[in-house]
């Protein structure tokens, strides 16, 4: 009996069936049809971040598929080896299946990968005692005699993501912010509001919808209101979206699925409620429904996105009494404000399909502007001078900029004046200074010439995160949770000093009253002192 010798060139042939050598070609062209195509993706095509990273896993599905088609149909390998490499590639694939989850996507649409033994939040989330710093700490009422401190609702005062008065230190190394606080916190892509000492959002705890108060110098939970509510999807995440408006001696607020609540300010205890998405027979957005409570004198004003009329609504804000609808547009993402343009105050709201504004007192459409539908409309627009109207979205759209003009009749147009793909907003809202616009771009920072649209400049990748500009600053909430101060010039883009205020994937809009920052995501929130500038 004669043995193989595994030395010589024949051993070769046990791979491959007997007489026939292994057939390459295809396995060369599949993998050249890879690298063609993530070229094409990656260098050519003119689209979003989003998109390309979902063609990239489409491509390279397609791509993985064949590779197995061939390895098994084509490949000429001696069965025995083409079931031993798909066996140990289905194997792979069970093990990381068994061993790690998705717990939701980044802004860029690529998976957040978790260990399945970490623990899932708890339906009685614990609210850890945080550590208050030794020595005395400045009270808020102090600070807000210097500044006007308040945050009451989603990006700030004056709903442009904008804060006046305020002059913030540049070099944080040198006087680092001092934390006051830091602690869980349930699920919600909520942001935070300020009024004196009580800081309040929302969040998700098992299925359970709350509205939550804390104290805002020492993260000590002061009241909670809770709805039977829940809203979850793997990519899309847990809990509510909406920032708690606060008003008087009131809190409204917007759950995922459509709760409104009318709040005492002081206890939490519920005034009235209302079922939006019922009330107004429309359907829960599939992201959430996201549109911070709006108060205009004595209404508090929501977009359910309902049909025959409703698509934006008010209610009495002291008893919850239905007062007007207008609209007929599906809801989108975005928040109603109040804008005054062609010197006539208007709600505008960034719907499903388009851009409209309505009259505050009767709710009567006064002009609308079509905009591309397909993806979601996050960013509110915001003013410029001499009647103009910033609107800008992701997924490859861009931003536009619109005059609106009044005629003796008394009719709206809206026209454009010009458009950009320079500028594409998808969480992180835009703001304006010395005729300059400053945004994150698909998750970079970029500088555009407010009179013609034209790209100053393109640098700094923060993610989709949020933005305030703070008097002269820009401070930047990146979506790693780093904390960001910029100087908004339009020559370039110069970064001042930074500090990591929080850990992880974080979307949730901050809040500043006078010094004090609040940051927060879907798992932890942290309570920071600003250094301010030596006069």
């Amino acid at each position: 009996m004669t043995h193989l010798d595994h030395s010589s060139p024949d051993s070769a042939r046990t791979i491959h069936s007997r007489g026939h050598p292994i057939r390459w070609w295809p396995c060369i062209l599949i993998l050249l049809a890879e690298v063609v195509g993530l070229a094409w993706i990656w260098r050519f095509s003119d689209t979003s971040r989003q998109e390309q990273n979902i063609r990239t896993t489409v491509t390279s599905a397609v791509i993985f598929a064949l590779w197995l088609v061939w390895l098994l149909f084509f490949s000429r390998a001696r069965w025995r080896v083409r079931f031993e490499v798909f066996g140990a590639i289905v194997g792979a694939l069970l093990l990381a299946g068994a061993l790690v989850r998705i717990r939701g996507v980044t802004g860029d649409l690529l998976p957040v990968l978790e260990w399945r033994w970490q623990p899932a939040k708890k339906a009685s989330l614990p609210l850890n005692q945080p550590v208050v710093p030794e020595g005395p700490s400045p009270t808020l009422a102090d600070n807000a005699r210097q500044t006007g401190a308040d945050y009451p609702q989603f990006l700030g005062p004056q709903r442009n993501a904008t804060v006046n008065g305020l002059i913030l230190a540049r070099d944080w190394k040198a006087e680092p912010p001092k934390q006051l606080w830091q602690q869980p916190i349930g699920a919600a892509w909520s942001g935070f509001s300020i009024v004196a000492n009580q800081a309040i959002t929302q969040e998700q705890r098992g299925e359970r919808e709350l509205v939550v108060c804390y104290d805002l110098l020492s993260g000590r939970l002061l009241w909670s209101h809770e709805d039977d509510a829940r809203y979850h999807t793997t990519i899309a995440g847990e809990g509510p979206r909406a920032t708690p408006t606060i008003a008087g001696n009131r809190v409204y607020t917007l759950g995922a699925t459509g709760i409104l609540n009318c709040l005492a300010l002081e206890t939490g205890q519920p005034v009235w409620s209302k079922d939006i998405i019922r009330d107004n027979q429309a359907r829960t957005n599939d992201w959430g429904m996201s549109g911070s409570p709006l108060i205009a004198d004595d209404l508090v004003i929501v977009n359910p996105g309902g049909p025959a009329n409703r698509s934006l609504v008010a209610y009495d804000k002291e008893n919850g009494h239905f007062v007007w609808g207008g609209g007929n547009d599906a809801a989108g993402y975005s928040s109603p404000c109040l804008v005054t343009l062609a010197d006539v105050p208007q709600i505008v709201i960034f719907n499903a399909s388009a851009i409209a504004a309505h009259d505050p007192k009767s709710g009567k459409v006064l002009w609308d502007y079509p905009w591309p539908k397909g993806h979601p409309h996050v960013a509110v627009p915001i003013v410029l001078p001499n009647d103009r109207l910033l609107v800008s979205s992701a997924y490859g759209t861009g931003s536009e900029l619109i005059h609106v003009v009044k005629d003796s009749e008394g009719k709206f147009t809206a026209s454009r004046v010009w458009k950009s793909i320079r500028l594409k907003a998808k969480f992180a809202n835009v703001v304006f200074r010395d005729g300059y616009l400053y945004g994150l771009d698909d998750g970079t920072m970029v500088c555009l010439d407010a009179t013609d649209g034209t790209l100053k400049w393109k640098e700094g990748r923060y993610g989709h995160g949020q933005v305030i500009l703070v008097s002269n600053l820009l401070l930047v909430m990146a979506e790693s949770g780093d904390v960001i101060l910029l100087e908004p010039l339009p020559q370039e883009n110069r970064e001042l000093t930074r500090f990591p205020g929080l850990r992880g994937k974080t979307w949730n809009p901050p809040a500043l009253a006078g010094q004090y920052l609040i940051v927060r995501n879907d798992q932890q929130a942290a309570c920071y002192i600003l250094p301010t500038a030596k006069k």
